[in-house]
This record gives structure tokens, C-alpha cells and sequence, in this order.
């Protein structure tokens, strides 16, 4: 063959691993998990470039090493993934971790024979050569003929390991450099998908403990009223009850999953305002005065004012604005009409009323079931919301209310 004749072969090689190198880095920006992502890398080179085996050990930061993450190939059953990991102050990690690969071979990439004759290369230290004898050996062990560091700017994420090729011939510079390039694109893509990770969870943990703060603070709610004990869990739960049905009986998923975070906060807090109003009225025996019902009239205002400063409420509080408005406009505290008050609070509103109805308060006792039912049903279209109305019934109807 030609010199000619090689180098198109060389060329022709090249433009594929650049055209799969691309494509690679494509779809590692959309992966946000470690594993899926090096195991999709793995999978790609064994198949593609015809390696024996490749595994890839990645830092664990509880076990203080380098755990075998991925193993794929012909070494796969003999490394168990949970069983492997390499200290953190091994000689193989430190090697790379403190760059000898490229003091010595000029490239990031170790590769089993090259390392065999630096060995006998006399101007290579005598500790380098030490050192590089344990390294091959560790190499050899893992049945490994090139081994890749991965680095995110100077920190050594991971290692990846190489068997022979299927072939048997011997790695060519322009396939190292494009494993050395996919390793580095890896290393950034294993980054990314650790920060989002802990963002996610961070982000996860803050929502868990905003959620449990809301929860604190409906239950202090119902301290301060001894006849509503549990109405905000029983509120919070049938207000779902009924957006979920109505997301059932739509063509298309009419509320989406925001929807049903801003119903979750906004039924848990609507009657938070009541923190504001005196114990000896929200507690009395008998007939309220008309200054005393407008007091209570109060509490949806006094919700807002508490929750105004939390910006990220500012959905879920339209349910604590707008629960005791009317659909046919005589509510409170602004006199909405019709579609003009938010679906949160029109769910809002048919759940509260009727847990209101079926149970004990001070000025009257409660109304039975069927009774408080059917006062849902006349006031459709007047004070409740038709579409919530209806759905609310379905649900008595099948027995799920």
C-alpha cells in the first residue's frame, strides 16, 4: 500500500471519530445521571471500537476512592462494580493525579507497551520507573492496555480503562486522541451532571422543608381554633380529590403539575389569615355581631399580608385571597364574578365549605352528609364554580367523597 493510500485510510478514520465524538458530546448535555451517562460512553466504545472491555472507575466521595461505576466487555462478571474501589492515595491515582503520564509520554493517555519501554529508557528516573512498574502492574491486573484520566480543570474525576482491541493490533495516536478528547468532553459532562444532581437535591430538600414549614403553620392555625381540628388536612386532601378528577374527565391535561403544587400550598394556608382574628371569635358560642363578621371577614387579607413577602407564593396565594369569593360575584373580599376568581380558590371553595358544613362549630352543630351535599348542589352556579360543583358531586356519587 501507498504512503498516499495510508494516510486516506488515516483521514477517512479520523473524520468518523469526529463525527462520533460530536455526536457523543451531543448527548451527553442532555444526560443528568453519572451512571446512565458512563455507561452510554462505555457502551458506545466497546461496540463501536471494537474494545475487549471498558470500565470506568469514578470518585466516591463517601468511600474516599475510586469506585468501578462501569464495567462492560469481556471483564465485566469478574469485576463486580459494588465490590471495587481504588483509595484516593493509591499509586495508580496519584500517578495521574499528579501528571506523570505527561511528564513522561507527553499525552494524558498511559498505554501498556509505551510504558514497557520507558522502562528501559535510561534517561526515565529510577523513581519514575518504580513507580511506573506498580502502575503497569495495577494495569495489568484489570487486564487493561490503556488507561485515560479524567480531569475537570485540575481535579481527577475518574479513570477510564481500555482492554486490547477485538483485533488484537495495538491502539494508533489518532484513536488516543480521540479517546482523550471523548474522556475530557466525559469529564465536563460528569461535572454537569453532579451539579444538577445536587441542585436537584437542594432544591428538593428546601421544598420539603417549605412544606413542612406550611404544614407547622396550619396546624397553629387550628390550634388557635378548637373546632377546626384537621379541616385544613381534610380541606387539602378533597381539594386535590377534585383537580385530579377534573384533569381525568378532560381531553387534554388541563392542570399541570405547578397547578397542583399552587392548590397543595394555597389549601394548606387558605385560612392562615385566621392567625390574625381574636380567639373569643373565632371561638364563640352562639351568633357572631356584625362587627364580629366582618372581622372574620378579614382573614383571607390578613393571609396575604402574611404571605406577601414569600414571592414564590404569589400563584398559591390566590387561593388564600380569593376562597370565600361567589361565583355569582357576592363574595369577599373583592366581589369576583364567575371565571374572574382563580381555579385554586374555586376548588378551594366547595372543599371548605362543605368540610365546614359537616362538621361541629361553635355557633351550630353539623349537618349530615347528604345535607351538606345538596347544598353544594343548589349553590352551584351561585356561590360555587359549576365545573368544580359538578366534579365535587361525581365524586359523592361514586362514593369517593
Amino acid at each position: 500500500m501507498t504512503t498516499t493510500g495510508l494516510s486516506s485510510i488515516f483521514i477517512k478514520m479520523a473524520i468518523n471519530y469526529k463525527k462520533e465524538l460530536e455526536n457523543s458530546s451531543r448527548n451527553m448535555i442532555l444526560v443528568h445521571d453519572v451512571d446512565l451517562l458512563i455507561k452510554m460512553i462505555v457502551r458506545m466504545m466497546v461496540n463501536k471500537a471494537k474494545i475487549a472491555h471498558v470500565s470506568f472507575f469514578l470518585y466516591n466521595k463517601e468511600k474516599q476512592g475510586y469506585s468501578l461505576t462501569v464495567s462492560k466487555g469481556s471483564l465485566n462478571k469478574k469485576l463486580p462494580l459494588d465490590m471495587i474501589c481504588i483509595d484516593k492515595d493509591d499509586l495508580l491515582i496519584r500517578f495521574f493525579r499528579e501528571h506523570q503520564n505527561r511528564l513522561l509520554f507527553k499525552r494524558e493517555a498511559l498505554v501498556h507497551h509505551q510504558a514497557k519501554l520507558a522502562l528501559k529508557n535510561p534517561r526515565v528516573k529510577i523513581e519514575q520507573k518504580q513507580q511506573l512498574k506498580q502502575v503497569l502492574y495495577q494495569m495489568e491486573l484489570l487486564e487493561s492496555v490503556v488507561c485515560i484520566p479524567s480531569y475537570f480543570r485540575d481535579q481527577l474525576l475518574g479513570i477510564l480503562l481500555l482492554g486490547r482491541k477485538n483485533s488484537g493490533k495495538v491502539f494508533l495516536d489518532e484513536e488516543l486522541d480521540f479517546f482523550e478528547a471523548l474522556n475530557s468532553n466525559v469529564a465536563m459532562a460528569i461535572r454537569n451532571a453532579q451539579l444538577f444532581k445536587e441542585l436537584e437535591y437542594e432544591l428538593d430538600r428546601k421544598h420539603q422543608l417549605f412544606v413542612r414549614t406550611t404544614i407547622a403553620l396550619a396546624a397553629a392555625i387550628e390550634a388557635k381554633d378548637n373546632y377546626t381540628h384537621g379541616h385544613t388536612t381534610r380541606v387539602t386532601n378533597l381539594s386535590l380529590e377534585i383537580a385530579n378528577r377534573i384533569n381525568q374527565d378532560s381531553h387534554e391535561k388541563l392542570l399541570d403539575l405547578k397547578f397542583f403544587e399552587n392548590l397543595h400550598i394555597a389549601s394548606l394556608l387558605h385560612d392562615i389569615g385566621k392567625i390574625g382574628i381574636p380567639e373569643h371569635i373565632l371561638n364563640k358560642r352562639g351568633s357572631l355581631t356584625i362587627g364580629e363578621r366582618n372581622r372574620i371577614k378579614e382573614h383571607p387579607m390578613i393571609g396575604v399580608n402574611i404571605l406577601k413577602p414569600i414571592k414564590e407564593l404569589e400563584v398559591s396565594m390566590q387561593g388564600v385571597r380569593y376562597h370565600h369569593e361567589r361565583f355569582d360575584g357576592g363574595g369577599y373580599p373583592e366581589g369576583l364574578k364567575g371565571d374572574q376568581i382563580p381555579l385554586v380558590a374555586s376548588i378551594i371553595s366547595v372543599a371548605d365549605s362543605f368540610d365546614a358544613m359537616t362538621t361541629d362549630r361553635p355557633y351550630r352543630p353539623a349537618l349530615f352528609r347528604d345535607a351538606a351535599v345538596n347544598e353544594i348542589k343548589q349553590l352551584s352556579g351561585r356561590q360555587f364554580h359549576p365545573k368544580v360543583a359538578e366534579t365535587f358531586l361525581a365524586l359523592c356519587k361514586e362514593g369517593k367523597i
